[in-house]
């Protein structure tokens, strides 16, 4: 499972995964963004990303022992705030071997947007995820715009310019 790989090079703090995925797999900016199916980690029903086609969407992977997602989640949360009436929308996908360890971490650090679980580890696989957490800014099409290594606080400066760029194309 891509769990149990991904978390101990997150509690280390790398971002380098040595999987058997090669590189060359891996989505890049351009790539059609692969859909994908999941159940809601919150509550029943599934979330679709085809359903979100013609918004500009943050497709971002997490987990509780992701230091980084610690930072992540809320500036994200604080990004649709500013952004989701104008077509923006984050969807997040948590990668957690155990739905509990989730649940705390979200009673910590709450989000207001759709949020995803996948225990199987498949659409970590057809995005090709090399490190916690990554996302994948998806722009109205469909398409990769962004695909987003690690977090910094600072980087919220850099995917605000880059989500109201993409807002502002029909």
């Amino acid at each position: 499972m891509i769990s149990k790989l991904l978390k101990p090079l997150a509690i280390a703090g790398s971002l380098a995964l040595a999987l058997n995925t090669s590189s060359a797999l891996a989505i890049s900016v351009g790539d059609t963004a692969p859909n994908f199916k999941l159940p809601r980690l919150e509550r029943s029903g599934d979330i679709q990303l085809k359903s979100y086609r013609g918004k500009v969407v943050y497709v971002d992977f997490w987990a509780s022992w992701c230091g980084p997602c610690r930072l992540s989640l809320p500036e994200l949360n604080k990004l649709r705030k500013q952004y989701r009436k104008k077509g923006f929308e984050v969807i997040a996908i948590n990668l957690d071997e155990e739905k509990e360890d989730a649940m705390e971490f979200l009673k910590e650090f709450p989000v207001a947007y759709p949020t995803a679980r996948d225990v199987e580890g498949t659409t970590p696989d057809k995005y090709g995820l090399q490190g916690m957490p990554t996302a994948y800014l998806i722009d109205r099409k469909g398409k990769v715009s962004l695909v987003h290594e690690g977090f910094k606080k600072t980087d919220s400066k850099e995917l605000k310019h880059k989500i109201a760029a993409l807002l502002k194309k029909k």
